[in-house]
């Protein structure tokens, strides 16, 4: 499965959900008031911006932004709520595309870089995060903790969501580090008919996620458990990590 094909004009016209799951303010209003802080007064640039949940509104407080994106699907979604002036894309992969000029800080939210399939190009995302910042300038990346330690013994995968006309399940290859997410979205509840939706990734733990930051020349400079400061315990499902070039 290639990400330029999965995110087809009709599953980035399905994307956007406004005011519910990742585009409810509980969910976005943090997160854009993180990266707004950690930006100051400099520009900041999205990988992976997709429909431009997160960047649209970031844009919107004063932050000068861009992004990178390889599916021009999603470009022309995010297109439909701000035009390049706001919002300049460069379309490409972001282990190697340039936007133009220099940045504090550089970001990739919602599980991004997993979307990249083996080590040594995730080490690559890092690598030309380096590249795009200025000195002392920071990498963020929101990343999910994967939920091995949940699957019962010999078993290949989990339901993680199951609601009426909704089911998704993870199926996981633990010696490449890989998982496929299966999303079925039923025509109506109680309905035959159904809609399957399927994203590749390369899961990271965080110490392998260190790692590749101190080879691109970053170091740690904190890690929670959510964009409100929450803090990060053996228990958390998901991470905020802040990296600041060396």
């Amino acid at each position: 499965m290639d990400h330029a094909d999965i995110w087809d004009e009709e599953a980035a016209r399905r994307y956007d959900t406004p005011g519910v799951g990742m585009f409810a303010p509980d969910v976005l209003g943090p997160a854009v008031d993180r990266l707004r802080s950690l930006a100051g007064d400099g520009r900041a640039l999205e990988m992976a911006i997709g429909t431009g949940r997160v960047a649209v509104p970031l844009a919107e407080t004063g932050v000068p932004v861009a992004g990178i994106e390889l599916c021009q699907p999603m470009i022309d979604q995010l297109r439909t709520k701000a035009g390049d002036d706001l919002l300049p894309v460069t379309l490409g992969d972001m282990t190697t595309a340039r936007a133009d000029g220099t940045f504090s800080l550089v970001f990739l939210v919602f599980n991004g870089i997993s979307n990249v399939l083996t080590q040594q190009a995730q080490l690559a995302v890092f690598e030309n995060a380096a590249c795009h910042l200025e000195p002392r300038g920071r990498f963020v990346i929101e990343l999910w903790v994967p939920g091995l330690r949940s699957l019962p013994p010999g078993a290949p995968g989990s339901v993680f969501t199951a609601r009426p006309g909704y089911l998704a399940a993870d199926v996981y290859d633990p010696v490449a580090q890989h998982v496929v997410s299966h999303h079925v979205t039923f025509d109506r509840e109680g309905g035959t008919t159904a809609r399957i939706f399927r994203s590749p990734h390369r899961y990271i733990w965080p110490a392998e996620l260190d790692l590749m930051a101190r080879l691109a020349g970053f170091t740690l400079e904190s890690r929670h458990g959510g964009w409100s400061f929450e803090p990060f315990t053996a228990d958390s499902t998901d991470h905020v990590s802040v990296y600041r070039l060396d």
